[in-house]
């Protein structure tokens, strides 16, 4: 059975994967993974972030009112920033070590 790949690897292909800047296949190919295994990973990143689109939108639960709602969708949107914030800190990291001299 293969190693699993870490978390920080995961995230960082599944926000590549979805600026859409490139297909599906090149990502996966850049990344040294199968296409299958992007799709699949994305299709648990979107459900995990609320975002898929195959079941419909979280119904409220009873009792709750509109401003708990959009509450609890607020952070989820903060959750997703902050992740994307955190890939763009590296990447700069990364490409820095580059330009500075040693």
């Amino acid at each position: 059975m293969p190693k699993p790949f870490p978390t920080e690897f995961r995230r960082d292909v599944i926000a590549v994967a979805r600026q859409g800047n490139q297909s599906l296949a090149s990502v996966a190919r850049n990344f040294g993974i199968s296409e299958s295994c992007l799709s699949r990973w994305l299709k648990i990143a979107d459900r995990e972030d609320g975002l898929s689109t195959d079941a419909p939108e979280t119904p409220a639960k009873p009792g709750e009112s509109d401003l708990e709602a959009e509450n609890r969708e607020l952070r989820k949107r903060a959750k997703q920033l902050e992740q994307e914030n955190e890939i763009l800190r590296r990447a700069t990291a990364y490409f820095a070590r580059d330009v500075l001299p040693q």
